[in-house]
């Protein structure tokens, strides 16, 4: 019973030790110095890349935070991927598709570990959570749970393939590795990082997404009635001198983004930026319109996402029109190298 008891803390404690000493021989490799341009905003924030990319070591065990839980898993790190690109990706996507997804999915999450190797303020134990503060992760009971009968057993060799077939694939900028954010539908256009965030990152340029056609929140609608538009917005920007009689005129578009977005509009002359009004009304983008008929009010919008990075309709679209996954990955991340770890 005692050897029992004594092989049990063994265990453990490797659990407790490993991933510390992998993330430690992984950080003597890099020069740590990036920073948050706003650390009040960090969850919106595109963290501007200088994280050196060379001699790279592959973590076997990784810490991360499980948001459903509270609690602090530990885990292989490809087998992490695996769930990642399951969660954030329709597995009857094109295998290509699901591969540009794998590729940027490890990228993520060794930027991550990198730049915050004592754990994130919002989860401090851990450099990366399982829920889309970081990158969405489910274990296959989840998955298996959350989808149709027969899903697993159709669908999860073809995860694994995505992830084993780009095994230590990474996405670098002039030799540094790159945060790659990616959005579910651009609506046509991808846009600049500094358009939507307080940063101007070079790989993340706007650039067409052309074959988004069968993504299903292309576009869409919201209906609400005049008086509860204007309701909402006067909770939040005052007294404004608005009115259902008035609306239409008082509503004027500020600036717009290359990528086809709305960035600021004027509401009774003031200046409210389009992210702000996506917030208020919980819209799929900041590519919308107002459409008033009588006491009523449409809000349509284009995409869906913040539309930065790759758009993952639109791979699936270029995959289906029979481009492969390096080439998916270098039309949505401008300049950017493949790079493959040890």
């Amino acid at each position: 019973m005692l050897n029992r008891i004594i092989f049990a803390l063994v265990i453990f404690a490797m659990l407790l030790i490993i991933p510390n000493v992998s993330l430690t021989l992984l950080e003597q490799k890099f020069s740590i110095t990036a920073e948050l341009d706003n650390p009040s905003e960090a969850n919106d924030e595109v963290i501007k890349e200088n994280l050196e990319s060379s001699e790279i070591d592959e973590p076997n065990l990784i810490k991360v935070f499980n948001t459903k839980t509270s609690e602090v898993m530990v885990i292989d790190f490809e087998e992490y991927l695996k769930g990642v690109v399951a969660s954030e990706m329709p597995a009857e996507f094109n295998l290509e598709a699901l591969k540009a997804q794998a590729v940027t999915a490890r990228t993520y999450l060794l930027y991550r570990l990198l730049k915050y190797p004592d754990g994130q303020p919002e989860h401090k134990d851990a450099s990366i959570c399982t829920s889309t503060h970081c990158q969405v992760w489910n274990s296959k009971d989840d998955l298996i749970a959350s989808h149709p009968d027969g899903w697993f057993n159709n669908y999860w060799n073809k995860i694994e393939e995505a992830v084993n077939s780009t095994d230590g694939q990474i996405l670098t900028y002039k030799g540094k590795i790159i945060e790659p954010l990616f959005h579910s539908t651009s609506g046509g256009r991808t846009e600049n990082s500094e358009d939507v965030f307080s940063t101007s990152v070079p790989y993340l340029k706007s650039v067409e997404s052309p074959y988004e056609k069968e993504a299903p929140k292309l576009h869409d609608s919201m209906k609400i009635t005049v008086a509860e538009f204007i309701d909402k917005v006067k909770s939040v920007y005052g007294d404004l001198n608005i009115s259902s009689d008035n609306l239409n005129e008082k509503i004027q578009l500020g600036e717009v983004s290359e990528g086809g977005k709305i960035k600021s509009l004027y509401i009774d002359n003031t200046e409210i930026s389009g992210r702000e009004i996506r917030s208020l009304f919980n819209l799929n983008s900041t590519n919308f319109s107002f459409i008033q008929s009588g006491d009523s009010l449409e809000i349509v919008t284009t995409g869906y996402g913040h539309g930065v990075g790759m758009s993952q309709y639109g791979a699936n679209g270029m995959a289906e029109e029979g481009y492969n996954y390096k080439e998916i990955l270098k039309h949505y991340y401008s300049g950017i190298e493949i790079a493959v770890m040890k």
